[in-house]
């Protein structure tokens, strides 16, 4: 099978190559799935995770991408829930190769069915995006309706999905991003936009939760304005700051068969838009990846049009 492979943590994106890799065979509770459609997240080529296997050991060349929507083709012993011609999409372990290849063996617990009106495109858009929002909202922020979020990045591929999903539950929603960002974040829900390149952050006064996917001195300042007994939820690893009255919270997203059920009903019944800023060919998905100018939103490779 044709698959994109790593090599050189070094090079990053620009390291990638297109190459011929051979066929996964399902191990005890996989599928192997043809993935007509995968997601990308180029932090991935900072983790651990890509270069080597859980016992710490070399395992390129390997193969990124862990977001997928496609067809299930053969099951492994003890696969369950699942049937060959299935369409599914999910998150695949990250110490494994990925999904940008045409197959790929995943566990079955990490796949949900991909209902037919929905596109395999948009189908590869939503499991970190959506998971991530889901899980830092619900799960580690502990939102409630009628509070108050910072979520930063807003327009971006999991900001926007945080947005929508906090909106929907009854929060009021401040969103950060740059100055061109700020239409696109009101579209996504957002009751307000703070610019922070030229807007003072500490101006939004205190909230509930923040949700941070930039880290830094944002992050520092951030922590500041939680207020006593909310939460600042990080997805950049642990938080350099905390809130004086309140909870610092970092986690890595996990594959969730109920919650991916959930997240692509509300893209069905139009109550949740994904953020698809661009889709590559797997011919060309090496160029996508390494783009000459912004792209607002989440880059897709079809594998299988």
């Amino acid at each position: 099978m044709r698959a994109i492979v790593v090599t050189d943590q070094a090079a990053g994106t620009a390291g990638m190559t297109l190459t011929e890799r051979p066929e996964p065979e399902p191990a005890t509770n996989d599928v192997v799935v043809e993935v007509h459609a995968s997601g990308f997240v180029p932090t991935e080529l900072t983790w651990p995770s890509t270069w080597t296997d859980r016992a710490g050991r070399d395992r390129t060349p390997s193969i990124p991408g862990h977001e997928l929507a496609g067809v299930v083709t053969a099951l492994g012993y003890g696969a369950t829930g699942l049937s060959v011609g299935q369409r599914v999409f999910g998150l695949t372990d990250w110490h494994r190769d990925g999904t940008l290849a045409e197959y790929v063996a995943v566990e079955a617990r990490n796949l949900a069915p991909l209902p037919g009106d929905v596109d395999f495109t948009v189908g590869a858009s939503l499991p970190v995006s959506g998971l991530t929002a889901w899980q830092g909202l619900f799960e580690h922020g502990r939102l409630q309706a009628g509070q108050s979020v910072l979520v930063h990045g807003a327009a971006g591929s999991v900001g926007s999905m945080v947005t929508q999903l906090a909106a929907e539950f009854g929060a009021y929603v401040i969103g950060t991003g740059r100055a061109g960002d700020r239409q696109k974040t009101l579209d996504f829900g957002a009751q307000e936009f703070a610019d922070l390149e030229n807007d003072a952050l500490e101006d939004v006064g205190a909230v509930d939760l923040v949700l941070d996917v930039i880290g830094g001195d944002i992050q520092k300042r951030s922590a500041g304005l939680v207020r006593a007994g909310g939460t600042l939820v990080s997805i950049v690893g642990p938080p350099e700051a905390r809130p004086a009255d309140g909870l610092a919270v970092d986690f890595v997203v996990e594959a969730d068969c109920a919650q991916l059920t959930e997240i692509v009903r509300r893209v069905r019944d139009g109550r949740l838009r994904t953020n698809i800023g661009n889709v590559s060919p797997l011919d060309d998905a090496v160029a996508a990846f390494n783009p000459t100018e912004r792209i607002k939103g989440k880059t897709i490779v079809s594998v299988h049009p």
